[in-house]
Formats: structure tokens, C-alpha cells, sequence
């Protein structure tokens, strides 16, 4: 790396570190915040479906936001957003609010972290590039993954600690207050470098030529098309098993109130993020596709899922916990590599978001079907289902694989092809 390409990725370190810890606040202990609010299983994971269905709804407005009026902006509004949609989720929690403000809200933070999904990344991506950077997106989206991993691993174990301390509420307070003082730090570092924003005095006629965009370079480039149809069903099922654990390790552990160990569920995520960033880089140099990586990875999350839902033993839940989250976490900087080196620059962070919103989409169903079997058949049965659903990714993964993209045997180069030099 050159002085200006380091620059680069400290600055993106940075935003990583503070957006992971001022979400993470919270990741521990969610689900629970939702259940000491009065809502069933069923309701709180409907909950959860109605933040992915916001993401889904809104990916592409704010897509428009990031390659029309550029990224910077867009970051700036999710930190906004988010913070203002946080502490309404925390009077929410005060007053004993009904189910649909809760979906109301809920969709209102989802539109919070859509202005965050594929803007960052675009920037980082387009900014090395201009700095001349040459290297691999492998080891600087492992970085990422590492400084959010330690993020969430001080950010998690400190929500559920504080939460026991206090009360539930609080975590979500620290949530707010991070968030504001994560604006100021953007707005004095952040600048869009190497990508000229191209601003359209129509917003509804953008928002249509984005999406076309989306689609001509996501979902009509066949190895970028079959990656995405396989997130509904990985996306869909990370996000449940994340919060289900939480509810289901106390249920284990025999005190519904020791919050801490919900902390120490995520903080344990976290700490297998941090181990799977490092990993993954060193990983891609053995074997000769990513897509190798990528299906490894979904085979041996979905075995895991199976394995954890007939546990019944605290402390082997949480070695299988680890497990999991590695096994997760190794393969993701790979995904984004493979996906970057797919996608034109001028549609990076549309086409990013757009697959944020097919992971999305499989929340919308997949949480609350998961948090009905909890209901019904407990959840070691719903952690088991959730294993069986991963599997359907499989056959995408290897669909993609067989189209043989550039990409996928790609030295680790920040290069990027044009969606129309892909093999069909």
C-alpha cells in the first residue's frame, strides 16, 4: 500500500469501528429487549422480518442516494436515521408500545441501514483504486471484518453487562449516543474520491434507471445472478439464528435474566468475526476458487445449525456457537471480494445494495416462519430447520461456479471487469 491507499483504509477502519460498536450495543440483547416488551416469539421475530422488509423497501431509494449523490451523503443520513429511529425504539420499550409501532419503527431502522449497505464498501473499493492501490480486496475487506468483529465484541459484552446493571433500555441509549458522535467523525474525514456522483433532477426516473442498472449487472450477469438468489436463504437464516440464540443460550444456561450471557453469545460471534477476517485472506491463497470457499462455508454452517439444535448442554451450544460464526465468518470477505471484482464501478454501491436487499428479502420470510417453529417446537427444532433451509443456498453457489467468471480465480485484484465480459 502507497501513503494515500493506507489513508484510505484507515479511514475506513475507523467508520467500520464505530458503526459496528454503536449497532452491537444492542445484538446482545434484542431479542430479549423485545420479549420484556410484552411480544410473543412470534412478534418479536415479526419484528425483526418488518426491519428487513425496510431494508428491502428502501435499498434502491438509497442506492440512489449513493451513486446520485454520493456515498459520503448517504453515510451521513444513516447515522441520522439511525439514531433517531433508535430512540424511538426505546420509547417503544418504555411506554409497553402496541405491535404495529413496533413494525412501524422497525421498518424505519431497517431504512437506517440501508443508507449504510454497499455505500462504505463502494467507497473503499473506488477510493483504493484511485490511490493506485493494486493489491488484493481480500486482506483490506478482512481488516474491515477484524476491527468489526473487536468492535462487536466490546460493543456486545458491554450492552448485555450495562443491561444487567441497569435495565434493558440503556444499551440502546449508548446505541444513540455513539451514532451522533460517529456523524461528526464522517463529516470531518469522509470524502467521495475516485467516484463523481451523477445527480438527476428527477428522482423517480433515477430511482428507475438505477434499478435497471441493478438488474442488468446483478441479476442478468448469471455468476453475480446465482450468488444473489443464494442470500435470501444464508441472509435469512444468519439473522434469525444471531437472535435466537440469545433466548435459547439462557433457556440452557437456567436464569432468564442473566443478560450477560446474551452478551457473551454475541461477544463470542465477535470474536470468531475477528479470527475469520484473518483467516479468510490466508484461506483464498489455498485454494484456487472462491467459489470453493464460498460453498465450504454454507455446507459446514448448515451441518452446524443441525448439530446445535439437538444440544441440550450450555457449554457445547457455545463451542458449536463458535463453530458456526467461524465457519460464517471466513467465507464473507471472500463473497465481497467476488462480488466487487463482478461489478462496474459507476453501479458499485447500487448493485451492493441490491444484493443486501435479496438477503433482506429472505428475512422478511425466513425470521418470522423460524420464530413460529420457536413457538410451536421449541428452538433447538427451529435452529435445526434453520440448518435445512442454508442447504437451499448450495445449489446456487455451485451454479455461479459454473459459469467459470474471471472472478472466481481472480489473484485478489481490485480490478474490476464489465459485467458484459462475463461468460454466459
Amino acid at each position: 500500500m502507497n501513503a494515500a491507499s493506507r489513508k484510505i483504509q484507515r479511514i475506513y477502519l475507523t467508520l467500520t469501528l464505530g458503526n459496528t460498536l454503536a449497532a452491537s450495543f444492542i445484538w446482545g440483547i434484542n431479542t430479549l429487549f423485545l420479549l420484556d416488551a410484552g411480544l410473543s416469539n412470534l412478534e418479536a421475530f415479526a419484528a425483526n422480518a418488518f426491519f428487513t422488509a425496510g431494508m428491502v423497501l428502501f435499498e434502491v431509494p438509497t442506492g440512489v442516494i449513493a451513486d446520485g449523490w454520493g456515498r459520503r451523503v448517504s453515510f451521513l443520513l444513516g447515522t441520522v436515521t439511525l439514531s433517531a429511529s433508535t430512540y424511538l425504539y426505546y420509547l417503544l420499550w418504555l411506554f409497553s408500545a402496541p405491535f404495529w409501532s413496533w413494525a412501524v419503527v422497525s421498518v424505519l431502522l431497517g431504512l437506517g441501514f440501508t443508507f449504510f449497505s454497499g455505500a462504505v464498501e463502494a467507497w473503499l473499493v473506488d477510493a483504493l483504486r484511485f490511490s493506485g492501490y493494486e493489491g488484493g480486496l481480500e486482506p483490506v475487506l478482512g481488516r474491515g471484518q477484524m476491527v468489526s468483529g473487536v468492535a462487536m465484541l466490546g460493543g456486545s459484552v458491554a450492552g448485555g453487562v450495562i443491561a444487567q446493571a441497569t435495565d434493558l433500555g440503556v444499551p440502546f441509549l449508548l446505541r444513540v449516543g455513539v451514532l451522533v458522535a460517529l456523524f461528526l467523525v464522517a463529516f470531518w474525514l469522509m470524502r467521495d474520491v475516485g467516484f463523481t456522483p451523477e445527480r438527476s433532477a428527477h428522482p423517480l426516473r433515477a430511482t428507475r434507471a438505477v434499478l435497471s442498472a441493478s438488474i442488468e449487472n446483478g441479476l442478468k450477469n448469471p455468476p453475480v445472478r446465482f450468488v444473489m438468489l443464494a442470500a435470501p436463504f444464508s441472509a435469512g437464516v444468519g439473522i434469525y439464528v444471531f437472535y435466537a440464540l440469545q433466548p435459547y443460550l439462557l433457556e440452557l444456561f437456567g436464569d432468564p435474566r442473566a443478560y450477560s450471557v446474551a452478551g457473551l453469545a454475541a461477544a463470542i460471534v465477535a470474536g470468531a468475526q475477528v479470527l475469520g477476517g484473518w483467516i479468510a485472506p490466508r484461506l483464498r491463497r489455498l485454494v484456487r476458487k472462491r467459489t470453493t470457499v464460498l460453498i465450504l462455508s454454507s455446507l459446514g454452517s448448515s451441518v452446524i445449525l443441525v448439530v446445535l439444535g439437538f444440544t441440550r448442554v450450555f457449554w457445547v451450544a457455545l463451542v458449536l456457537l463458535a463453530l458456526w460464526a467461524l465457519v460464517a465468518s471466513a467465507g464473507t470477505p471472500v463473497r465481497q471480494a467476488y462480488l466487487n471484482d463482478m461489478i462496474p464501478s459507476r453501479q458499485r454501491a447500487t448493485v451492493l445494495s441490491f444484493d443486501s436487499l435479496m438477503g433482506s428479502s429472505g428475512g422478511v420470510v425466513v425470521q418470522p416462519a423460524l420464530g413460529r417453529a420457536a413457538d410451536v417446537y421449541g428452538y433447538p427444532a427451529s435452529l435445526a430447520i434453520s440448518g435445512v433451509i442454508e442447504l437451499i443456498a448450495v445449489p446456487f453457489l455451485l451454479a455461479s461456479r459454473r459459469q467459470l467468471p474471471p472472478a472466481d480465480q481472480a489473484n485478489a485484484s481490485t480490478s474490476t471487469p464489465n459485467a458484459e465480459s462475463q461468460p454466459s
